[in-house]
Protein backbone atom coordinates (compact mmCIF):
# COMPACT_ATOMS: atom_id res chain seq x y z
CA UNK A 1 0.00 0.00 0.00
CA UNK A 2 1.24 3.38 -1.07
CA UNK A 3 2.36 5.72 1.84
CA UNK A 4 0.10 8.97 2.40
CA UNK A 5 1.35 11.92 0.51
CA UNK A 6 3.83 13.66 2.89
CA UNK A 7 3.29 17.72 3.35
CA UNK A 8 5.81 20.45 4.79
CA UNK A 9 2.99 21.70 6.68
CA UNK A 10 3.04 19.34 9.53
CA UNK A 11 -0.44 18.23 8.59
CA UNK A 12 0.71 14.83 6.98
CA UNK A 13 2.58 11.85 8.39
CA UNK A 14 6.17 12.23 10.51
CA UNK A 15 7.98 13.56 8.03
CA UNK A 16 11.65 12.14 7.41
CA UNK A 17 14.62 12.83 5.88
CA UNK A 18 17.16 11.15 3.87
CA UNK A 19 20.42 12.09 3.78
CA UNK A 20 23.89 10.53 1.99
CA UNK A 21 27.57 11.06 2.54
CA UNK A 22 31.17 10.34 4.14
CA UNK A 23 31.12 9.87 8.35
CA UNK A 24 34.72 9.70 9.77
CA UNK A 25 36.78 8.56 12.67
CA UNK A 26 37.18 11.65 14.55
CA UNK A 27 40.52 11.74 16.66
CA UNK A 28 40.34 14.96 19.07
CA UNK A 29 43.28 16.50 21.13
CA UNK A 30 42.91 16.01 25.27
CA UNK A 31 44.38 19.54 25.56
CA UNK A 32 45.34 22.23 23.76
CA UNK A 33 48.67 22.58 22.08
CA UNK A 34 51.10 21.25 19.22
CA UNK A 35 49.48 17.83 18.25
CA UNK A 36 52.90 16.20 18.30
CA UNK A 37 53.14 16.87 22.32
CA UNK A 38 49.48 15.98 23.16
CA UNK A 39 49.75 12.67 25.18
CA UNK A 40 46.23 11.40 24.47
CA UNK A 41 43.56 11.72 21.81
CA UNK A 42 39.81 11.24 22.15
CA UNK A 43 38.08 9.10 19.64
CA UNK A 44 34.73 10.31 18.34
CA UNK A 45 32.93 10.18 14.51
CA UNK A 46 31.72 13.19 12.31
CA UNK A 47 30.33 13.98 8.70
CA UNK A 48 28.79 16.72 7.90
CA UNK A 49 26.13 14.95 6.73
CA UNK A 50 25.78 12.62 9.53
CA UNK A 51 25.56 15.74 11.80
CA UNK A 52 23.01 17.16 10.31
CA UNK A 53 20.93 13.71 10.54
CA UNK A 54 21.91 13.78 14.08
CA UNK A 55 20.12 17.30 14.93
CA UNK A 56 17.23 16.99 13.17
CA UNK A 57 16.95 13.37 15.15
CA UNK A 58 17.47 15.37 18.05
CA UNK A 59 14.19 18.03 17.01
CA UNK A 60 12.19 15.21 15.98
CA UNK A 61 12.70 14.59 12.94
CA UNK A 62 12.85 11.06 11.71
CA UNK A 63 16.34 10.34 9.42
CA UNK A 64 17.97 7.85 7.26
CA UNK A 65 21.61 8.33 6.70
CA UNK A 66 23.66 5.99 3.88
CA UNK A 67 26.95 5.80 3.59
CA UNK A 68 30.29 3.41 3.61
CA UNK A 69 32.27 2.65 6.17
CA UNK A 70 35.29 -0.27 6.38
CA UNK A 71 35.06 -3.44 8.27
CA UNK A 72 37.74 -1.70 10.93
CA UNK A 73 36.68 -0.46 14.71
CA UNK A 74 36.21 3.43 13.25
CA UNK A 75 33.42 1.86 11.12
CA UNK A 76 31.86 0.07 13.89
CA UNK A 77 31.99 2.80 15.97
CA UNK A 78 30.25 5.18 13.71
CA UNK A 79 27.50 2.28 13.08
CA UNK A 80 26.73 2.31 16.90
CA UNK A 81 26.69 6.09 17.17
CA UNK A 82 24.53 7.11 14.71
CA UNK A 83 21.89 3.59 15.68
CA UNK A 84 22.32 4.71 19.12
CA UNK A 85 21.25 8.34 18.42
CA UNK A 86 18.38 6.71 16.54
CA UNK A 87 19.14 7.19 13.26
CA UNK A 88 17.60 4.81 10.33
CA UNK A 89 21.33 3.82 9.20
CA UNK A 90 21.90 2.20 5.31
CA UNK A 91 25.70 1.61 5.85
CA UNK A 92 27.36 -0.79 3.72
CA UNK A 93 30.30 -2.39 5.22
CA UNK A 94 33.20 -2.48 2.72
CA UNK A 95 35.83 -4.87 3.35
CA UNK A 96 38.65 -3.65 1.07
CA UNK A 97 38.50 -0.21 1.76
CA UNK A 98 39.53 1.73 5.58
CA UNK A 99 37.07 3.79 7.11
CA UNK A 100 38.16 7.75 6.31
CA UNK A 101 39.95 9.52 9.32
CA UNK A 102 40.02 13.34 10.78
CA UNK A 103 42.49 14.88 13.48
CA UNK A 104 41.86 17.80 15.25
CA UNK A 105 44.25 19.76 16.79
CA UNK A 106 43.86 22.52 18.96
CA UNK A 107 47.41 24.86 18.71
CA UNK A 108 45.65 27.54 21.02
CA UNK A 109 42.69 28.01 23.35
CA UNK A 110 40.96 29.94 19.91
CA UNK A 111 42.02 28.37 16.87
CA UNK A 112 41.97 24.92 15.77
CA UNK A 113 42.61 22.78 12.40
CA UNK A 114 41.50 19.69 10.94
CA UNK A 115 43.96 16.85 8.88
CA UNK A 116 42.27 14.46 6.79
CA UNK A 117 42.89 11.22 5.98
CA UNK A 118 40.21 10.08 3.51
CA UNK A 119 41.52 8.99 0.00
CA UNK A 120 40.75 5.96 -0.77
CA UNK A 121 37.93 5.47 1.96
CA UNK A 122 35.22 3.65 2.36
CA UNK A 123 33.10 6.84 2.25
CA UNK A 124 34.96 7.67 -1.25
CA UNK A 125 33.44 4.64 -2.61
CA UNK A 126 29.40 5.46 -2.40
CA UNK A 127 27.72 4.61 -5.43
CA UNK A 128 24.74 4.55 -7.20
CA UNK A 129 23.97 1.15 -6.15
CA UNK A 130 24.00 2.03 -2.18
CA UNK A 131 21.08 4.65 -3.33
CA UNK A 132 18.04 2.18 -3.09
CA UNK A 133 14.84 3.21 -3.77
CA UNK A 134 13.30 2.03 -0.68
CA UNK A 135 15.62 4.49 0.92
CA UNK A 136 14.19 7.37 -0.55
CA UNK A 137 10.47 6.33 -1.12
CA UNK A 138 8.10 8.46 1.24
CA UNK A 139 10.72 11.09 2.51
CA UNK A 140 9.76 14.74 2.50
CA UNK A 141 13.29 15.89 2.42
CA UNK A 142 16.77 14.91 1.12
CA UNK A 143 19.58 16.69 2.36
CA UNK A 144 22.49 16.73 0.29
CA UNK A 145 26.63 18.70 0.20
CA UNK A 146 29.05 19.59 -1.96
CA UNK A 147 31.17 17.56 0.26
CA UNK A 148 30.26 14.30 -1.17
CA UNK A 149 30.74 14.95 -4.85
CA UNK A 150 34.10 16.04 -4.29
CA UNK A 151 35.31 12.87 -3.05
CA UNK A 152 35.14 11.00 -6.43
CA UNK A 153 33.44 9.84 -9.37
CA UNK A 154 30.87 6.89 -8.16
CA UNK A 155 30.36 9.77 -4.65
CA UNK A 156 29.19 12.45 -7.40
CA UNK A 157 27.60 9.90 -9.28
CA UNK A 158 25.30 8.77 -6.11
CA UNK A 159 24.32 12.39 -5.33
CA UNK A 160 23.09 13.27 -8.62
CA UNK A 161 21.39 10.17 -8.84
CA UNK A 162 19.71 10.50 -5.25
CA UNK A 163 18.69 14.20 -6.42
CA UNK A 164 16.66 13.36 -9.42
CA UNK A 165 15.06 10.57 -7.52
CA UNK A 166 14.38 12.72 -5.03
CA UNK A 167 12.31 15.54 -7.63
CA UNK A 168 10.77 12.70 -9.77
CA UNK A 169 9.08 11.92 -6.59
CA UNK A 170 8.55 15.43 -5.51
CA UNK A 171 10.68 15.57 -2.30
CA UNK A 172 11.86 18.38 -1.12
CA UNK A 173 15.81 19.04 -1.78
CA UNK A 174 18.28 20.83 0.50
CA UNK A 175 22.11 21.45 -0.85
CA UNK A 176 24.22 23.31 1.13
CA UNK A 177 27.33 23.89 -0.70
CA UNK A 178 29.93 23.26 1.83
CA UNK A 179 33.44 24.01 -0.10
CA UNK A 180 36.06 22.22 1.01
CA UNK A 181 38.93 23.43 -1.03
CA UNK A 182 42.00 20.44 0.09
CA UNK A 183 39.41 17.96 -1.93
CA UNK A 184 39.30 20.46 -4.94
CA UNK A 185 39.85 23.73 -6.74
CA UNK A 186 36.73 26.21 -6.45
CA UNK A 187 36.81 26.66 -9.90
CA UNK A 188 36.35 22.78 -10.30
CA UNK A 189 33.64 22.91 -7.72
CA UNK A 190 31.48 25.88 -8.92
CA UNK A 191 31.00 23.58 -12.29
CA UNK A 192 30.50 20.62 -10.84
CA UNK A 193 27.89 22.07 -7.99
CA UNK A 194 26.00 24.33 -10.38
CA UNK A 195 23.37 21.74 -11.62
CA UNK A 196 22.85 21.39 -7.67
CA UNK A 197 22.42 24.55 -6.77
CA UNK A 198 20.28 24.87 -9.47
CA UNK A 199 18.26 21.85 -8.99
CA UNK A 200 17.82 22.13 -5.46
CA UNK A 201 14.70 23.98 -3.45
CA UNK A 202 16.60 24.45 -0.51
CA UNK A 203 20.45 26.56 -0.54
CA UNK A 204 22.95 27.20 2.22
CA UNK A 205 25.76 28.62 1.30
CA UNK A 206 28.47 30.87 3.11
CA UNK A 207 29.42 34.26 1.12
CA UNK A 208 32.13 33.11 -0.80
CA UNK A 209 30.73 29.98 -1.47
CA UNK A 210 27.57 31.82 -2.79
CA UNK A 211 29.93 33.78 -5.10
CA UNK A 212 30.65 30.43 -6.81
CA UNK A 213 27.70 30.64 -8.79
CA UNK A 214 26.53 34.49 -8.52
CA UNK A 215 28.63 37.83 -8.73
CA UNK A 216 29.33 39.26 -4.88
CA UNK A 217 26.89 41.40 -3.70
CA UNK A 218 27.58 44.17 -0.76
CA UNK A 219 24.47 43.00 0.84
CA UNK A 220 23.69 39.94 1.93
CA UNK A 221 20.00 39.41 1.18
CA UNK A 222 20.83 40.41 -2.42
CA UNK A 223 23.37 37.15 -2.65
CA UNK A 224 20.54 35.14 -1.25
CA UNK A 225 18.40 36.73 -3.74
CA UNK A 226 20.76 36.05 -6.67
CA UNK A 227 20.83 32.19 -5.34
CA UNK A 228 16.79 32.28 -5.82
CA UNK A 229 17.01 33.59 -9.50
CA UNK A 230 18.62 30.08 -10.36
CA UNK A 231 16.16 28.03 -8.99
CA UNK A 232 16.07 27.51 -5.51
CA UNK A 233 12.91 29.06 -3.67
CA UNK A 234 15.14 29.55 -0.71
CA UNK A 235 18.32 30.22 -0.53
CA UNK A 236 20.50 30.87 3.35
CA UNK A 237 23.54 32.97 3.60
CA UNK A 238 25.11 31.85 6.73
CA UNK A 239 27.56 34.74 8.23
CA UNK A 240 28.87 32.87 11.26
CA UNK A 241 28.97 35.26 14.06
CA UNK A 242 26.84 37.94 12.03
CA UNK A 243 23.69 35.81 11.98
CA UNK A 244 22.21 34.76 8.46
CA UNK A 245 20.20 36.29 5.21
CA UNK A 246 17.79 34.38 4.27
CA UNK A 247 15.46 34.81 0.36
CA UNK A 248 12.82 32.43 1.08
CA UNK A 249 9.60 32.66 -1.86
CA UNK A 250 10.16 36.43 -1.76
CA UNK A 251 10.43 36.86 1.46
CA UNK A 252 13.68 38.63 2.84
CA UNK A 253 15.10 38.79 6.60
CA UNK A 254 18.22 38.81 8.57
CA UNK A 255 18.43 37.31 11.76
CA UNK A 256 21.24 37.54 14.22
CA UNK A 257 23.84 35.49 15.43
CA UNK A 258 22.70 34.06 19.11
CA UNK A 259 25.87 34.83 21.52
CA UNK A 260 27.42 32.04 23.18
CA UNK A 261 31.39 31.58 24.67
CA UNK A 262 32.64 29.28 21.67
CA UNK A 263 34.49 26.07 22.57
CA UNK A 264 34.60 24.52 19.27
CA UNK A 265 32.93 25.89 16.19
CA UNK A 266 33.15 23.14 14.04
CA UNK A 267 29.89 21.63 12.95
CA UNK A 268 28.31 24.60 13.76
CA UNK A 269 27.17 25.26 10.11
CA UNK A 270 25.72 21.71 10.38
CA UNK A 271 23.60 22.17 12.83
CA UNK A 272 22.24 25.71 11.83
CA UNK A 273 21.29 24.05 9.24
CA UNK A 274 19.53 21.17 11.15
CA UNK A 275 17.61 23.42 13.00
CA UNK A 276 16.32 25.38 9.92
CA UNK A 277 14.87 21.99 7.80
CA UNK A 278 13.50 20.82 11.09
CA UNK A 279 11.39 24.11 11.55
CA UNK A 280 10.59 23.84 7.64
CA UNK A 281 9.76 20.34 7.73
CA UNK A 282 6.94 22.15 10.75
CA UNK A 283 5.69 24.46 8.69
CA UNK A 284 6.77 27.17 10.50
CA UNK A 285 7.76 30.99 8.70
CA UNK A 286 10.81 32.39 8.07
CA UNK A 287 11.78 34.11 10.97
CA UNK A 288 11.09 30.93 13.33
CA UNK A 289 13.22 29.07 10.93
CA UNK A 290 16.14 31.39 10.77
CA UNK A 291 15.93 31.80 14.65
CA UNK A 292 16.12 28.27 15.26
CA UNK A 293 18.82 28.14 12.94
CA UNK A 294 21.14 30.13 14.63
CA UNK A 295 19.94 29.13 17.86
CA UNK A 296 21.12 25.30 17.45
CA UNK A 297 24.42 26.33 15.67
CA UNK A 298 25.12 28.84 18.43
CA UNK A 299 24.43 25.07 20.85
CA UNK A 300 27.04 23.20 18.48
CA UNK A 301 29.91 25.57 19.62
CA UNK A 302 29.93 25.51 23.27
CA UNK A 303 30.61 21.77 23.67
CA UNK A 304 33.92 19.94 22.04
CA UNK A 305 32.66 17.76 19.07
CA UNK A 306 31.26 17.81 15.71
CA UNK A 307 27.80 17.17 17.03
CA UNK A 308 27.95 16.39 20.90
CA UNK A 309 26.23 19.93 21.71
CA UNK A 310 23.49 19.39 19.25
CA UNK A 311 20.36 20.13 21.41
CA UNK A 312 17.07 18.88 21.66
CA UNK A 313 14.06 20.71 21.35
CA UNK A 314 13.09 21.17 24.89
CA UNK A 315 17.02 22.52 25.31
CA UNK A 316 16.15 25.59 22.93
CA UNK A 317 15.89 27.91 25.33
CA UNK A 318 18.49 27.65 27.57
CA UNK A 319 21.19 29.91 25.67
CA UNK A 320 18.36 32.60 26.63
CA UNK A 321 17.95 32.02 29.81
CA UNK A 322 18.25 34.12 32.87
CA UNK A 323 18.78 31.41 35.31
CA UNK A 324 21.85 29.53 35.26
CA UNK A 325 20.82 26.27 37.13
CA UNK A 326 17.52 24.81 36.06
CA UNK A 327 15.61 22.66 38.62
Amino acid sequence: MAEAPLTLDGSGPEPRVVTLGETMGLLSPERVGALAHVPGMSLSIGGAESNVAIGLRRLGVATTWIGRVGDDPFGRAIVRELRGEGLDVRAVVDGSAPTGLMVKERRTARTAGVWYYRAGSAGSRLSLADVTADALDGAALLHVTGITPALSTTAADAVRYAVEAARERGTTVSFDVNLRTRLWSPAEAAGALAPLVRAADVVFAGTEEAELFVDAHDDPLDTAAALCALGPAQAVVKLGSDGCAAVADGERLCVPAVRVDAVDTVGAGDAFVAGYLAELLSGKPLEERLRTAVMTGGFACTVPGDWEGLPTSEELSLLTATENVTR
